[in-house]
């Protein structure tokens, strides 16, 4: 039986905190590069949105001529992953975002922007997630949006509790997409990329697969 093979994460690396999802992904066995380019791009299994400005990445990702390709391959099936302004990237819509705002899109879900306040708003939670073995998730929340409404597809993985937020949707997932209002990156707690990182390896086996079914002239 063939190895396993070892997935490419991305990093999309125009603003916000990319050092430290590279990190996350390498320390889960992955192969983590940036992706600034449409041929970057090409060449991943798997993409993060990173925290940052949500204006500013949408802006400088159209400028640079990766925006479509990304919306087009996380369309296509791509496993991503957004963390606070990754989140909005992802979004289908947004509540409280300029009339310029542009997105990626692929998350049946509205957002709103900015949700929990501005900059000195920011706290720190105990968030549990469904299905993440480990107990509660300690999330630090830096200007965050939240899940106002979600399709019926996705799985709200986990909400606030407590507080005058209590019961707002903060991690969500909808097939190989994942999206969470906090920042795991910044806490060392790397549960939530080996929940993404092992999505990505599942979409490899799927499409290796189907591959194998396709070269024996068998259904796959």
């Amino acid at each position: 039986m063939p190895e396993a093979r070892v997935p490419v994460i991305g990093v999309l690396a125009l603003q916000g905190d990319v050092r430290e999802h590279l990190a996350a992904a390498r320390a889960l066995g992955a192969t983590a590069l940036t992706v600034r380019r449409p041929q970057e791009l090409a060449g991943v299994d798997g993409v993060v949105l990173p925290g940052g400005e949500s204006t500013t990445i949408g802006k400088l990702a159209a400028r640079s001529g990766v925006l479509e390709p990304l919306r087009a391959a996380i369309a296509g099936g791509l496993p991503a992953y957004g963390s606070c302004a990754g989140m909005i990237l992802l979004a289908d819509r947004l509540l409280g975002a300029p009339p310029d705002q542009v997105t990626v899109g692929g998350l049946d879900v509205t957002v709103r922007r900015n949700a929990f306040g501005r900059q000195v708003d920011s706290f720190e939670s105990e968030v549990a997630l469904e299905g993440l073995p480990g107990g509660p998730v300690h999330a630090v929340f830096i200007r965050a949006p939240w899940v106002e409404q979600a399709g019926p597809g996705v799985q709200v993985l986990g909400r606030v509790v407590g507080g005058e937020a209590d019961g707002r949707i903060v991690a969500v997932r909808q097939g190989n997409l994942v999206a969470t209002s906090f920042h795991p990156e910044l806490t060392g707690d790397r549960r939530v990329h080996a929940l993404f990182v092992d999505i990505v390896r599942r979409h490899l086996d799927q499409k290796a697969g189907v591959s194998a079914g396709y070269e024996r002239g068998t259904e796959p």
